[in-house]
């Protein structure tokens, strides 16, 4: 991804929900919102894109607590763009926050890390891959 093309940082670009049990969780936002699910292949389990019933694009993935994903709490999170991830970090800690989970290599779109704020909110940082 060019500088040109790169997303507009700081913006939500993302939300996922982890949980023990993805599939009843997909389903329950199937029937409850309307929801169409993709499955994304994790090797030997499926987690899933969500998406609006007259949509062409996910807004949204449930995932199971496992792997990558084993250490994150079951809330909605957030995933939000930034340039540089080991600065975003950095700056994170200097202001009073702390680091949940270190960060991952997520597939070939880029790296993430969950923080927690001063307050002890909780969000994901994406810095998406640069070409």
């Amino acid at each position: 991804m060019s500088e040109k093309n790169f997303p507009d940082v700081g913006k939500v670009a993302w939300v996922d929900l982890t949980v023990g049990d993805a599939d009843k969780v997909r389903d329950f936002y199937g029937e409850v919102v309307g929801w169409k699910n993709e499955a994304v292949e994790m090797g030997d389990y499926s987690d899933y894109s969500m998406i609006p019933p007259e949509a062409k694009e996910a807004v949204a993935g449930v995932c199971h607590a496992r792997g990558n994903n084993a250490a994150m709490p079951p809330l909605w999170m957030i995933y939000i763009l930034v340039a540089d991830l080991d600065h975003s970090l950095e700056r994170c800690v200097a202001l009073g926050g702390s680091v949940r989970v270190q960060p991952k290599q997520m597939g070939e779109s880029g790296r993430y890390c969950v923080i927690e704020d001063p307050a002890g909110a909780v969000a994901a940082l994406f810095e998406p891959k640069r070409d």
